[in-house]
């Protein structure tokens, strides 16, 4: 459901939904990093899917798919999801959804518009037209509610405890996501995502109302939930209004009860599992050998959001190395949604954790490509159920590389389609890429631009030869796939 950055971006779907929606869906056309199979086939975790001209999945993404690091007992990632399972003994638990999905799942269920950017080809990885890898564990709300509603054995049986709740009515998703990013050290093209959805009655939340006064229903649901804040630093001054506003299908009760179990609940489990990381990183007693990513304090403050399927919406944050650190976006149920599923006298609230951002502040990884690597000496780190702080292993040599290039004059350019390339030929060997130079022609008005490409191994020292080899193959097929002029 979101995307964790410390750049302003957002929760749940997150850099998707706060940008302008200008890029119409035809328009991701004239991305020119799409690439065909020569087949017309595409095999994805087993299935064959046929391809047309909004193929774009690179085999090094699709290679991905079935690393499955989420069911890695001694994984970061796998240790942190079983933590938050832990918190919610009561919802049911899913953690096994194919990573494939149709348009239908990923944008139109949750109110996407036709032309959001999120939509286009340089953000996202279509198989076909038609079918892509999700970019959100979002993908999943529709059809877990209506499974819990139409009691589809086929869907409940793949949730880990469905006893805990059997008609969906409140549930987790945990996934791994795809999306076309940047290359540094906290984006990859391949994350996780903690989705999280939580439904009332109406006669619930009416009853509730009568029995308490509305002022009183804050107060009510923290005694209810028994939650202990002492640990938190925590700043919430959002407020309810035209700028972040309540559902025409919602009263203002509705929203006030609703919203206060949400934020209760979230604070409740992020004080828990950062008082862990605390306790972890206090217990390390030679700090020369803890990542500077490990915290001891985690100031916490909420601020207001705007997401296509929540309504009011807010983010929450924590301060990590002096900066404000988006951890999960969250919200009202757009009721849309519940209606779809058959479920109109229900109101719920939603949320999204990414998992690989708030695994790196927890555990003090300093690089999010680490998630992936199969080094001993990091796998062998860590223990099921156990927070402990990350210790530096190596810390080999970069080797920068600078490309610089014309733009071509009549094919758009995606600084996505570069990433996609540099990642599909140099694979995890790059630890960024970065924009150094850009300069427009005064005579020509022609574009160039220069990029710093930085070669960095997790687990060895790399060679001049051997980066200058993979460094000509990117240059040629920048200029074969995107078009460019090199300077």
């Amino acid at each position: 459901m979101l995307l964790l950055s410390v750049r302003k971006t957002t929760g749940l779907a997150t850099r998707l939904l706060l940008r302008p929606a200008v890029i119409h869906r035809t328009a991701a056309l004239s991305t020119s990093c799409i690439r065909h199979n020569d087949s017309g086939k595409i095999e994805v975790l087993g299935s064959t899917y046929t391809t047309d001209k909004w193929t774009n999945a690179t085999s090094a993404i699709l290679s991905k798919t079935g690393r499955d690091l989420l069911h890695q007992p001694s994984h970061p990632l796998a240790i942190l999801k079983e933590m938050i399972f832990a918190e919610f003994p009561t919802f049911a638990h899913y953690d096994s959804l194919s990573p494939v999905v149709n348009t239908y799942q990923n944008f139109d269920s949750l109110g996407f518009a036709k032309d959001h950017p999120g939509r286009a080809a340089s953000d996202t990885y279509y198989i076909n037209a038609d079918t892509l890898l999700r970019t959100h564990t979002s993908a999943h709300q529709l059809e877990l509610l209506a499974a819990g509603k139409q009691s589809n054995a086929e869907i409940l049986a793949q949730a880990k405890n469905a006893q805990a709740a059997p008609a969906n009515e409140r549930f987790l998703v945990a996934a791994d996501v795809y999306r076309r990013d940047e290359i540094d050290a906290s984006h990859y093209p391949v994350f996780h995502q903690m989705e999280g959805v939580c439904t009332f009655s109406r006669a619930e939340i009416r009853e509730h109302l009568r029995r308490e006064a509305a002022a009183s229903a804050t107060a009510a649901t923290t005694e209810a939930l028994n939650l202990d804040l002492s640990a938190a630093q925590l700043l919430d001054t959002t407020q309810i209004g035209d700028t972040n506003p309540v559902q025409p299908e919602h009263t203002a009760e509705e929203v006030a009860f609703v919203a206060a179990h949400m934020k209760r609940t979230m604070n409740s489990m992020v004080v828990h599992i950062l008082s862990k990381a605390s306790a972890a990183a206090a217990a390390i007693t030679d700090s020369t050998q803890v990542s500077s990513g490990a915290a001891t304090q985690f100031p916490v403050r909420w601020i207001d959001a705007f997401f296509p399927f929540t309504s009011p919406s807010w983010e929450m944050e924590v301060l990590f190395r002096g900066d404000w650190l988006e951890i999960c976006g969250c919200g009202v149920m757009k009721q849309a949604i519940l209606d779809d599923a058959g479920m109109p006298d229900r109101i719920g609230w939603a949320f999204g954790f990414g998992l690989e951002r708030l695994a790196m502040l927890l555990f003090g990884v300093p690089d999010i490509r680490l998630f992936w690597s199969t080094d001993p000496r990091f796998v062998g780190q860590f223990s099921p159920g156990q927070i402990n702080a990350f210790r530096a292993f190596s810390r080999h040599p970069p080797c920068p590389k600078d490309v610089s290039f014309w733009l071509p004059a009549d094919t758009e350019f995606h600084e996505n389609d570069l990433m996609d390339l540099v990642r599909e030929t140099a694979g995890d060997l790059v630890e960024g890429v970065k924009l150094i130079d850009l300069f427009t022609h005064p005579k020509t008005s022609k574009t160039s631009r220069c990029y710093r490409i930085n070669y960095c191994s997790m687990d060895r020292n790399v060679k001049h030869e051997e980066i200058n080899a993979i460094q000509d193959k990117v240059r040629d097929r920048i200029v074969s796939q995107l078009g460019v002029t090199l300077r």
